[in-house]
């Protein structure tokens, strides 16, 4: 009988444990998403960079599948931020998804990064500046 207790409370250990892992998953893969919007980059160009499919990028992202040390090595070489950067807010895990205000931001800075002539984002740049200037 003390067995059986022993067994089941080490399988609710592995439970949190197994919790903590897919919530911190799901943090990293939503951390690797938002910076490579804020890059301007599709998943496919990432993956291409990465040396992983398309498919796998995605599950990365998602947090369907761990990314490895090394990997994530990579992905931070590409996105051009440290390794930390992806744990950062990881304490503050109560809501995983992204604010309607952050999504949007990312949008514009995704949208921003796709504007091929420089005058229209300087333009964009200005209207940003006196539009945030209180009055």
């Amino acid at each position: 009988m003390a067995q059986i207790n022993l067994v089941s409370s080490h399988s609710g250990v592995q439970d949190e444990i197994s919790n903590r892992a897919s919530d911190t998953d799901n943090h990293v893969g939503a951390r690797i998403r938002e910076r490579r919007v804020m890059l301007g980059l599709s998943q496919k160009q990432m993956a291409d960079l990465i040396g992983v499919t398309y498919q796998q990028a995605h599950k990365y992202e998602r947090g369907m599948n761990r990314v490895s040390a090394g990997r994530l090595y990579e992905i931070a070489q590409v996105l051009r931020v440290p390794v930390g950067y992806f744990f950062e807010g990881l304490g503050n895990m109560e809501n995983t998804e992204l604010p309607a205000r952050q999504r949007m931001c990312l949008e514009v800075a995704r949208n921003f990064v796709q504007i091929e002539d420089e005058r229209h984002q300087e333009a964009i740049s200005q209207l940003a500046r006196a539009l945030a200037v209180k009055d």
